[in-house]
């Protein structure tokens, strides 16, 4: 990925549950490897901070949203499934775009894995 955009992400978790716990360390995992330091990540605690959750219109936890860039996505779950997560942050179709951008035609096994 190039570091043409920062990411804004918010966290919204409950308390240290399982499912909490598992989406912040996957998400860090993901962040690490996918994201380089080109992003911010808030970690909010809605047992600590309903009002926060109630503004954004939280309804389960733990949620992600991404903030920047536009549009805003959020994704609900435990974000054990990765590719699911890449897609929901616009990441995973940037690559697949920008992998599909040259000339169909400039392979040529296209042909032969219509035999």
């Amino acid at each position: 990925m190039s570091p043409r955009k920062t990411y804004i992400l918010k966290l919204y978790v409950a308390g240290n549950t399982p499912n909490s716990m598992r989406a912040l360390k996957t998400l860090r995992n993901i962040l690490d490897t996918e994201f380089r330091g080109v992003y911010a990540l808030k970690v909010i605690d809605v047992l600590k901070n309903p009002q926060l959750a109630e503004e954004d219109k939280i309804l389960a936890t733990p949620t992600l949203a991404k903030i920047l860039p536009p549009p805003v996505r959020r994704i609900i779950g435990d974000l054990s499934d990765r590719e699911r997560v890449l897609i929901g942050l616009d990441l995973l179709y940037e690559e697949l775009s920008d992998e599909s951008i040259g000339d169909p035609y400039d392979e040529q096994d296209n042909e032969s894995s219509l035999d």
